[in-house]
């Protein structure tokens, strides 16, 4: 086998090497855009649909909160403050412990 053969083999190697190569690539490229299509047809409208719920479950923790627990500890708080005033204004008079 002569020089001159072995660069031609290795020529030949070398292109069908690039087609390969560029086959691929295209093959690659075909399956990013497929991905992306993915991303834009399904994905997106699902992060939509979750930014809505989100919206609704931090409106109705909202109302919750102002509705039910806000008056509940105003409530706690005017019951604890009464108890504590008439603790003071009529004192309990405990029997003297025994030893």
């Amino acid at each position: 086998m002569t020089l001159d053969a072995i660069r031609d083999l290795a020529i030949i190697v070398l292109a069908l090497e690039s087609v390969v190569v560029g086959v691929i690539l295209a093959l690659l490229l075909l399956q990013v855009r497929s991905l992306t299509k993915l991303l834009q047809e399904q994905i997106k409208p699902m992060l939509d649909s979750m930014r809505q719920t989100v919206g609704t479950v931090k409106g109705t923790a909202s109302i919750v909160s102002e509705t039910l627990v806000t008056p509940a500890i105003k409530i706690g708080s005017l019951t604890a403050g009464a108890r504590r005033t008439l603790e003071i204004l009529l004192p309990s008079r405990k029997p003297p412990e025994s030893k």
